[in-house]
C-alpha cells in the first residue's frame, strides 16, 4: 500500500478578490460557517492569502501601502470543524511547514501611513513606506534594504479558534471602554454565510488586528515556526480553527504593524483534541512549545540596544515598558544610520529581521529597561562598536512623499 498524500483543506485563487472566496473570512464571530471538516489526528494543508487580500504589490511604490484598506483585514482561512472538539477541550495545532507559494517568492514589509494606520514609532515616521523581499529557499534579501541577507523564521501571525456568544460578547464590551478596533460593518466578509448571518456577522463580529487571552489570534510570535505545537481554548463545538497572515520573517514586536515579512503561501497543520483540556491545564488563554527551527547567530553574535521608560522629550515614565522599547528601537535606529542607511530603512528592518526584544527589568522603579539584539551576521560589513565606520550608498526604500 503506498504513502497516503496530504489532503489540503483549502485552497485560494490570488487572482480572485479575496471578499469573494468562500472559504476566507475576515471577522471573528461563531456564527460563521466552517468551509469544511478536519478530522482528529488530521494533517493538512491549508492555503493562505497575505493578510491584506493582495492589496500589496511588488513594486518601488509605496502608494499601495498608504492607501491600504485596513476594514478589510486580516483574510483568514477557514474556519474549519475539527472533529470531536467540543467547549471546554484544548486543540492542539502542530506546525509542521510554511511555505510561500513557489510562483509568488516575494513578500512586503510596510509602515503605515500615521493616518491610516500608523505604527509603534508613528510620532517619529510618519508617512507610508514600503521594501520588498525575494526569497532564496529559507534566505531573503530586499532590492529596498541593501547588504542585509538573512534566513526567515517562517510562522503564521494568525492562529485561533472562535469565540462563542459569550465569549464574543466579552470582547465588544471590554474593548469599548478603550481606543480599540470595535466592530466595523464596512468590508466585514463572513466566508459562505448567508445574508442573514452576513449582516449579523458585520454587526457584531470582532476586528481580527488584537491577539486576545481567550483564543490567541492575532499574536505575532515569530517563534512559532516549523515545529512547533500550539495549545488553543475551544469555546464552540468543532472549535472552528482559523489561520492566516503568513509571515516569512519578523522581528520581536512586529514595531510597524505592517513589519513581518508578509506573504502568501501554505501551512501544513496538524490537529489533536484534548478532551476537557481547558480544565486539565487549568488553561485560560494559549500555550505554546516552540519548535526546533530558529536562525542561528551564536554567542556574541547580537549587539544589543538598551532603552528606558524616560521619554525623547526626557518625561519620565513609571515602569512603562512600551514607553522603554520605543526609546531601545530609537536607539537602535540613531546608531544603524551612521552606515547610510534611511531612518525609514531601519525602521523595516527592526520589523521583519530576527531581531530579539526582551524586557530586562520591570521592578526598578522608576524604569522599565527593555532590550533589543540585533544579529550583527546579516549586514555583509562590520557593524561592532570598535569597527571602522564606512558610510554607503543604501539606496532607498518605496516612500511617500507627503
Amino acid at each position: 500500500m503506498g504513502i497516503k498524500g496530504i489532503r489540503t483543506a483549502l485552497k485560494v485563487d490570488l487572482d480572485k478578490p479575496a471578499r469573494d472566496q468562500p472559504g476566507l473570512h475576515n471577522r471573528w464571530h461563531p456564527d460563521i460557517p466552517a468551509y469544511g471538516k478536519i478530522a482528529n489526528n488530521e494533517v493538512v494543508k491549508i492555503e493562505c492569502l497575505d493578510w491584506t487580500g493582495g492589496q500589496i504589490g511588488n513594486n518601488d511604490s509605496a502608494d499601495d501601502v498608504k492607501n491600504v484598506d485596513l476594514t478589510q483585514i486580516h483574510y483568514l482561512s477557514g474556519p474549519f470543524d475539527i472533529e470531536t472538539a467540543e467547549p471546554g477541550d484544548v486543540l492542539l495545532v502542530e506546525i509542521q511547514d510554511v511555505q510561500p507559494f513557489q510562483d509568488q517568492p516575494w513578500g512586503f514589509s510596510g509602515v503605515f501611513h500615521q493616518k491610516n494606520g500608523g505604527g509603534f514609532l508613528d510620532q517619529h515616521y510618519p508617512k507610508a513606506a514600503k521594501a520588498i523581499w525575494d526569497f532564496e529557499g529559507i534566505f531573503c534579501s530586499s532590492r529596498h534594504i541593501p547588504h542585509v541577507r538573512f534566513a526567515g523564521l517562517i510562522h503564521p501571525g494568525i492562529l485561533g479558534c472562535a469565540p462563542s456568544t459569550e465569549v464574543l460578547t466579552e470582547w465588544n464590551r471590554r474593548e469599548d471602554r478603550i481606543v480599540a478596533q470595535p466592530p466595523n460593518a464596512m468590508n466585514a466578509h463572513a466566508g459562505s454565510a448567508g445574508e442573514d448571518i452576513k449582516e449579523r456577522v458585520a454587526k457584531e463580529g470582532a476586528r481580527t488586528i488584537p491577539g486576545r487571552p481567550e483564543h490567541g489570534g492575532n499574536c505575532d510570535i515569530k517563534n512559532l515556526s516549523r515545529g512547533s505545537k500550539v495549545y488553543l481554548p475551544v469555546h464552540v463545538p468543532g472549535a472552528k480553527f482559523s489561520v492566516g497572515d503568513l509571515h516569512f520573517s519578523q522581528g520581536d514586536g512586529e514595531i510597524s504593524f505592517c513589519g513581518a515579512i508578509e506573504m502568501a503561501g501554505e501551512i501544513t497543520l496538524k490537529f489533536s483534541v484534548i478532551k476537557d483540556g481547558m480544565a486539565k491545564l487549568s488553561m485560560k488563554s494559549p500555550i505554546f512549545h516552540a519548535g526546533p527551527v530558529e536562525p542561528q547567530f551564536g554567542p556574541g553574535r547580537y549587539l544589543t540596544f538598551e532603552g528606558f521608560s524616560v521619554d525623547e522629550k526626557g518625561k519620565q515614565h513609571y515602569l512603562d515598558a512600551t514607553v522603554a522599547y520605543r526609546q531601545t528601537c530609537l536607539r537602535v535606529i540613531e546608531y544603524l544610520r551612521r552606515y547610510g542607511y534611511s531612518d525609514y530603512q531601519i525602521y523595516l528592518l527592526l520589523s521583519c529581521a530576527p531581531v530579539q526584544g526582551h524586557i530586562a527589568g520591570i521592578v526598578d522603579i522608576p524604569n522599565a529597561c527593555t532590550t533589543l539584539g540585533v544579529p550583527m551576521d546579516i549586514f555583509d560589513f562590520d557593524i561592532r562598536p570598535e569597527a571602522d565606520i564606512v558610510k554607503r550608498d543604501m539606496g532607498a526604500c518605496a516612500i511617500t512623499q507627503d
